[in-house]
């Protein structure tokens, strides 16, 4: 009724354990599953068919007594690889996505999207150099990055069963696809997976990192717009498996600033965006005590790395003890400065980081320009991001100070009349100077 539509999370490359289809195939190696998973016999001396590693930490390979076999888990050993190499695992895949759109959902994201093919030679990854373990996703000291991933994912068939996914998909008017991509190149694969008859969309993990740069920012940005000839691109800066956006970037305790100027970055790129729950409350991370971890991740390489329950507290709905989110023991502990930025509180407040939020999506909604232009950026100075969007005979220039101390920056050549920009601190100009307060935005449209 309200006019939103609704895509739902499907995972393509793994169950759990419990699942009946698993159940099934770990019986035996003749039942009617048995090649439903990726099964493989132990070396001759017991250890797994090759090196490659879980995300999660150690082998990917578990032994199953059962089948006297190892299965591949590129993520918990609770969580068993599907063999997507078999065309009947295919088909069900495909059964379980129409059943879905059967039911009315609008489309789907599509987790880790790059690992539902393996390679069939199981062939050993080779070591990849320390100075090139670089994480996106998972913690840089993990030996899942001592590896390049050229076997255990994304592989060349994969394309295959991509577009047989969208070739259903398309059976549904206004339908779309959103793909989790985590590569050794994701912005290549991205742009690999939304060309031809593919993926709508793709997101990787290059805005969740630690680097917090006009540079960087511009130099990844403009790496997937040259590579993506026909795709449409999508931008996240927060998600469930990263510290919240506002720690990572601007450290604690979190600076609304920082939260307004993030909406206002993301949503001027050019291509669609993904909001993490929370981003717009402006929340921390959250600090989750060892005993309280429910992550496995965190557990396993705790306390260098404290996994991604601090992103993944419930969302405080209101000031209360429990924030209004349940009557029960929640399955996080929700932290007291959550509570004050509760919805319930800021939705009072016509100063605060939701409200913001929810002015500069709806000023967003009447430009054109960000809606559907292109992107052009402009040369400019740590810790100044300048580009253009354009559409038709219409260029907006937007420029934003990532940093919490002011700046001044040289404004570019040109007739420029500022444009009032809802939400975060805004920028001024004075003689042939742009002034940019911390966190500060600036917008004009050429004249």
């Amino acid at each position: 009724k309200r006019g939103l539509k609704l895509i739902i999370d499907v995972v393509l490359s793994h169950t759990s354990d419990k699942h009946p289809w698993f159940v099934e195939s770990r019986k035996s190696r003749d039942n009617d599953k048995a090649d439903w998973y990726v099964w493989a016999d132990p070396k001759d001396d017991g250890t797994p068919p090759n090196n490659w590693m879980s995300v999660f930490g150690g082998s990917a390979w578990q032994y199953d007594t059962k089948r006297g076999q190892y299965y591949y888990h590129q993520f918990l050993k609770e969580q068993p690889d599907l063999n997507v190499r078999n065309i009947a695992v295919q088909d069900a895949l495909l059964d379980v996505c129409r059943f879905w759109m059967e039911r009315g959902v609008d489309g789907f994201r599509l987790d880790a999207l790059n690992h539902c093919i393996h390679d069939a030679q199981l062939r050993d990854n080779p070591p990849k150099p320390a100075d090139q373990r670089v994480g996106r996703g998972f913690s840089a000291d993990n030996p899942y990055a001592f590896q390049y991933h050229w076997y255990n994912n994304t592989r060349p068939e994969n394309i295959g069963f991509l577009e047989e996914l969208r070739a259903l998909v398309d059976r549904y008017p206004g339908a779309v696809t959103l793909g989790e991509i985590s590569s050794e190149d994701s912005l290549a694969t991205t742009a690999e997976y939304t060309s031809g008859h593919r993926l709508h969309m793709g997101y990787s993990f290059e805005l969740l990192v630690d680097d917090f740069s006009a540079a960087y920012i511009r130099d990844t940005v403009s790496k997937l717009e040259a590579a993506m000839t026909e795709g449409w691109p999508c931008w996240a800066v927060s998600n469930h498996d990263v510290e919240r956006a506002v720690s990572r970037w601007g450290g604690h305790p979190a600076d609304p600033r920082l939260a307004r100027m993030l909406v206002a970055l993301l949503c001027s790129l050019r291509g669609s965006v993904c909001l993490y729950q929370g981003e717009e409350l402006g929340l921390a991370e959250a600090e989750v005590p060892f005993e309280a971890l429910q992550d496995p991740y965190g557990i396993t390489f705790w306390p260098n790395f404290k996994g991604r329950d601090g992103c993944r507290t419930p969302l405080p709905w209101t000031s209360a003890p429990l924030a209004g989110f349940t009557t029960g023991k929640p399955w996080l502990p929700i932290p007291a400065e959550h509570r004050a930025a509760a919805v319930a509180v800021q939705e009072r407040d016509p100063h605060s980081v939701l409200a913001a939020f929810r002015a500069f999506l709806a000023w967003r909604r009447t430009q054109p320009a960000l809606l559907h232009g292109s992107i052009r950026f402009l040369d400019s100075t740590e810790p100044v991001l300048l580009f253009e969007r354009m559409l038709g005979e219409e260029t907006l220039l937007l420029a934003f100070n990532l940093s919490p101390e002011p700046v001044s920056h040289p404004l570019p050549a040109g007739n420029w009349r500022q444009l009032a920009v809802p939400g975060p601190d805004a920028g001024t100009v004075q003689g042939d100077e742009l002034q940019l307060p911390p966190r500060a935005v600036y917008c004009a449209r050429r004249s």
